[in-house]
């Protein structure tokens, strides 16, 4: 079984900038895509950005394209969101995910981790 541990939430004033992490340890499949949701106060959870093994393959929400990086350190199993220019609007709890591909972490289908909190203040 794979665990998924993130990393790096807090609070930030708008326009500020915070870079989430999230390890994988355990089982996992090989070459594993890795990616990010975030579900806000009252809100159902949402995707925000995939990435494949190799990094070739990239998806952003719309809501975050331009301000939201994903990458990622395959030697450390680990995959990183860097987020700039934060909006009030970005608050939510972000969730890292780990399946198959981009299309099945983009469809929600993988392991979860226990999830982050991003505050961002106006």
């Amino acid at each position: 079984q794979v665990q998924l541990v993130e990393s790096g939430g807090g609070l930030v004033q708008a326009g500020g900038s915070l870079r989430l992490s999230c390890a994988a340890s355990g089982r996992t499949f090989s070459r594993p895509a890795m990616g990010w949701f975030r579900a806000a106060p009252g809100k159902e959870r949402e995707f925000v950005a995939a990435i494949s093994w190799s990094g070739e393959d990239i998806h952003y929400a719309d809501s975050v394209k331009g301000r939201f990086t994903i990458d990622r350190d395959n030697a450390k199993n680990t995959v990183y969101l860097q987020m700039n220019s934060l909006k009030p609007e970005d608050t939510a709890i972000y969730y890292c995910t780990l399946d198959f591909s981009t299309k099945s972490i983009m469809e929600g289908l993988g392991s979860w981790g226990q999830g982050t909190q991003v505050t961002v203040s106006s």
